[in-house]
């Protein structure tokens, strides 16, 4: 029994209103995300699939990816897609202190230009929020989600893990995959039948892009 949930219950994000777990849509927008990268084979496989379908997504980069794959990096730029800060070295805000996860952060913010930031493993403390600010330099936006393909379970069959995303999208989802070796299996299969789902019930895949307000 997995320990995760694969849509996000209401009651969390009520509980958790400061966190952005879906976003308002009129036009079916749905935002496909893509976690943990940039990887050397992996991303370029991602972004071609998503040209097929003029998609846009949103890329929550590792710092440390970035350094060693600027050229993906710069690829996922210069496709038109967003870019989110997913710390320098993919800490878990649960237990590491505050000034050495803020460190994390600011470190990845040197070559990763964005507003959006998402904890890896969605976990992150309430004292750490202030924090991301300065060390972004941005109104940051904590994105989370709203599906999670749960395509890093490797527990999981990769038929499971295309059905708890066309079983679970609506107009406004956050849908979480990786763009990583441990999630490449599923990955490989899931992405082109989600897109092509998407496409075939009017569903447009939108990049996540939120106002900023920069710290004087």
């Amino acid at each position: 029994m997995h320990q995760y949930f694969i849509k996000t219950p209401w009651l969390v994000k009520k509980l958790f209103p400061h966190y952005i777990w879906s976003l308002p849509s009129t036009n079916r927008e749905v935002y496909l995300t893509f976690d943990d990268g940039p990887h050397k084979e992996i991303t370029p496989w991602v972004l071609n699939e998503l040209k097929q379908y003029n998609a846009l997504a949103s890329f929550f980069c590792i710092g440390k990816n970035v350094l060693e794959n600027p050229g993906v990096y710069k690829n996922i730029l210069d496709g038109g897609h967003a870019v989110g800060n997913h710390t320098q070295n993919h800490l878990n805000g649960w237990k590491v202190n505050a000034n050495d996860y803020l460190a994390d952060i600011k470190e990845a913010s040197k070559n990763i230009e964005t507003n959006l930031f998402r904890p890896p493993y969605g976990r992150i403390k309430q004292k750490h929020l202030k924090g991301i600010n300065t060390v972004m330099n941005h109104q940051s936006k904590i994105i989370m989600w709203d599906v999670l393909s749960a395509d890093f379970d490797q527990n999981i069959s990769k038929e499971q893990c295309l059905q708890n995303v066309i079983k679970n999208v609506e107009a406004g989802s956050i849908i979480v995959f990786h763009d990583s070796e441990k999630a490449y299996p599923n990955l490989k299969y899931v992405l082109p039948k989600v897109l092509q789902y998407l496409a075939e019930n009017n569903f447009a895949c939108s990049k996540i892009e939120l106002a900023t307000t920069l710290n004087n």
